[in-house]
């Protein structure tokens, strides 16, 4: 058996941090980017704390806002031609998972034109080239992407999103500073942070696990564990510490995979555009229940970390139910929804629903394999 890691070439953390982008870009020769983002971050002013520092160092670039939640082919598209006809040569993907992900894919798709259609990018793509370079730079503490291998695109003509899998679009350099996080609302700090939770547990239980992933996995559940509600409460401090939970959490699922929390969390984003932090945490305990007897002793270590005295001295069934619960007990504390109806699923949706998390790439490395009808029967118990 071999394991392959791989990570960022350099990343910076800690408030202040983005002031070295600049002196990075120059270090690489870099002559012009073209950042990344969305509507909204130009409008609360999180952008500008980029784009100042470009504008003061005399650094060229253009701005691409057109980015949509859970971020569809379209966007790529465009992003595509906005780079070509900008005459970038690194892109800054600033923002949560969907400026960063349409990054990964313009930069992708511009160094292997061949993928220009978008769609056959999905799962393990076999691009020749390296991307474009790619400085990941994170407003919320929840996806990692500024870490990761990984993007998801959502296919809106077909109402699913994909996942795509290529070591080629890694950001050579990430920038995690937490300064670019603290005014992020209430509701997105319980949502991104219970994606970076999930991506945690996951990455800590799934099948590709080993003692490397399985170190910073636990860390990042510890962390996550002791700092999400105060951060959801104002906590900066904790802010600060779920912006480092989340991308070491990052480390370890991009290179080992992920399981069904993902797998059906996909399909409501694809298909009822639900916020992709929001279906995890909704999903999360629930088949963290499901997996329980294929995790042999990781739910006492998960327990642990969350505080449950005892974890180690209790009967397994009974440690393995507590980290459940200690799940459970937080998503509720941190006000997400506990119910798929709670975004717009109703009974006659679960067939679909059921029939692409089947066959989503991340569900095949769950501990537990789940056949089509057992996957229709968790959303079911959800609604």
């Amino acid at each position: 058996m071999t394991y392959r890691m791989i990570f960022n070439q350099t990343a910076f953390f800690g408030r202040g941090s983005i002031s070295h982008l600049v002196p990075e870009l120059r270090s690489r020769n870099l002559t012009k980017a073209l950042l990344i983002t969305d509507a909204v971050l130009l409008e609360t002013g999180t952008a500008q704390k980029v784009t100042d520092l470009l504008d003061e160092a005399g650094f060229p670039y253009e701005v691409f806002s057109d980015v949509a939640p859970n971020p569809p082919v379209e966007n790529v598209k465009a992003g595509v031609e906005k780079f070509k006809d900008a005459g970038a040569d690194v892109l800054i993907g600033l923002g949560g998972g969907s400026p960063q992900d349409t990054a990964k894919a313009v930069g992708i798709i511009v160094a292997n034109p061949e993928f220009s259609d978008v769609l056959s990018l999905e799962g393990v793509a076999d691009t020749k080239n390296p991307s474009i370079p790619i400085i990941g730079i994170p407003t919320t503490a929840g996806t990692a992407s500024e870490t990761t291998i990984n993007y998801v695109i959502t296919d809106v003509a077909n109402q699913r999103k994909f996942v795509c899998v290529d070591p080629h679009d890694i950001p050579i350099l990430a920038i995690v500073d937490p300064d670019l996080m603290d005014s992020m609302p209430r509701s997105l700090k319980a949502a991104t942070g219970l994606d970076a939770l999930t991506h945690a547990i996951e990455g800590y239980i799934t099948k590709g696990a080993w003692e490397l992933s399985d170190s910073v996995h636990l860390t990042a559940i510890k962390m996550i564990a002791a700092n999400l509600q105060k951060s959801v409460e104002g906590d900066l401090d904790a802010g600060e510490k779920m912006a480092y939970a989340s991308y070491i959490a990052g480390m370890g699922y991009s290179n080992v995979g992920l399981g069904l929390v993902h797998g059906m969390a996909h399909p409501l984003g694809g298909q009822y555009d639900a916020p992709h932090g929001v279906a995890n945490g909704i999903l999360l305990a629930s088949v963290m229940r499901y997996n329980a007897e294929y995790t042999g002793e990781k739910y006492r270590d998960i327990a642990d970390a969350f505080g449950v005295k005892g974890a180690y001295d209790m009967p397994l069934d009974e440690a393995r139910k507590a980290a459940c619960d200690a799940v459970a007990e937080l998503t509720v504390a941190i006000g997400n929804p506990t119910s798929i109806s709670a975004v717009g699923v109703t009974e006659e949706g679960l067939d679909a629903l059921a029939d692409d998390a089947f066959a989503d790439v991340c569900t095949p490395g769950n501990p537990r394999e789940a056949t089509r009808d057992e996957i229709r029967e968790l959303y079911a118990s959800l609604l």
